[in-house]
């Protein structure tokens, strides 16, 4: 356990009476869900109420499954009165983010991504970890709780999704974490969670990734076009990585007034989160890690840089910056 996070939480801890009340604000994934829980926990009797809310629309059967088995209660950020909260937190991720973040006043802000050195109250960014769930972790056991099994089983996945079962980016505190939390986890839970990857309403994209997937030099990408969500992008990114000899995956897609890219590459070579800072950084929020990264671009951005409503012509654009930034 780390001492930075038993000192972090007695700061933590500092900012709250019992009159506060925390609303939690996510981009909502397996890491970010289950950091939201375990700062809920954390809080229980130090304030008066705590609630988590999630800036996305919620779409990925593994985290539908997350939530369902898990008994997960969360409100979409437009639903919420801000007005009855006295504290805002933001976890596994940062206000500039999402657009979204930047409308609130954060006080705190608990993450593993690159520093971006946001306003807050409090921080704690550890870009050295692997997942958000870590840091949450060892602030549990600072604070001397033992996890509910669903609490655990929620970090447990956290961690998982975020190392990719511990082939990207971790450090010893990571797998320390994840051996802590076994001993309390379901793991039949977490098994149906993970095996929840594909809905049905996915396998059109699937078929029409196939259908368009251009190949070269160890690289995959392709444009969907319009989409529901950006995360039929995600599932198809990384269905692709799993071919053998493909080194680096782009996939491409327009959802909810916004071009979304996503990339995956091999973690080796070239740096996904800074190929995608530097190709379309100035066009909107672009960033992430070694090995996953994405960018959202709104389209208004776009209206004299590329013709957006011309698939070929927008996955030729994508193509070329990608290239250039790699």
């Amino acid at each position: 356990m780390s001492t930075v996070s038993a000192e972090k939480l007695h700061q933590l801890l500092d900012l709250f009476s019992k009159e506060d009340r925390l609303l939690i604000v996510i981009n909502a994934d397996p890491d970010a869900m289950a950091s939201a829980m375990a700062l809920k926990r954390l809080l229980w009797r130090k304030i008066s109420a705590a609630a988590i809310a999630h800036v996305n629309v919620v779409s990925r059967p593994d985290n539908l499954a997350m939530i369902r088995l898990l008994k997960l209660d969360m409100t979409p950020l437009a639903k919420i009165d801000r007005t009855r909260f006295t504290r805002v937190a933001v976890v596994d991720s940062q206000p500039s983010h999402h657009k979204s973040f930047e409308e609130l006043t954060i006080d705190i802000v608990i993450d593993h991504h690159p520093d971006t050195r946001p306003p807050a109250l409090f921080l704690d960014i550890r870009p050295e970890y692997g997942a958000t769930s870590t840091m949450l972790t060892e602030y549990l056991r600072a604070a001397r709780i033992k996890p509910s099994a669903k609490l655990a089983t929620a970090l447990f996945y956290g961690i998982k999704t975020d190392t990719s079962n511990f082939e990207r980016k971790a450090i010893m505190q990571d797998v320390d974490a994840f051996q802590f939390l076994f001993r309390h986890v379901n793991i039949h839970i977490a098994r149906k969670i993970e095996q929840a990857e594909i809905g049905l309403d996915f396998l059109k994209y699937y078929r029409q990734a196939l259908d368009q997937v251009r190949v070269r030099n160890q690289g995959i990408q392709v444009h969907l076009g319009a989409v529901p969500t950006p995360d039929i992008l995600v599932s198809i990114a990384d269905f692709f990585l799993k071919i053998h000899d493909v080194a680096r995956v782009a996939v491409s897609g327009i959802s909810r007034g916004n071009l979304v890219i996503i990339l995956r590459n091999d973690g080796f070579r070239k740096d996904a989160g800074k190929i995608l800072a530097d190709a379309f950084g100035s066009l909107g929020t672009a960033g992430g890690h070694k090995a996953m990264a994405r960018a959202e671009i709104p389209l208004k951005n776009l209206k004299d840089v590329v013709k957006h409503e011309n698939d070929k012509a927008l996955s030729r654009w994508i193509a070329q910056r990608v290239k250039r930034g790699g």
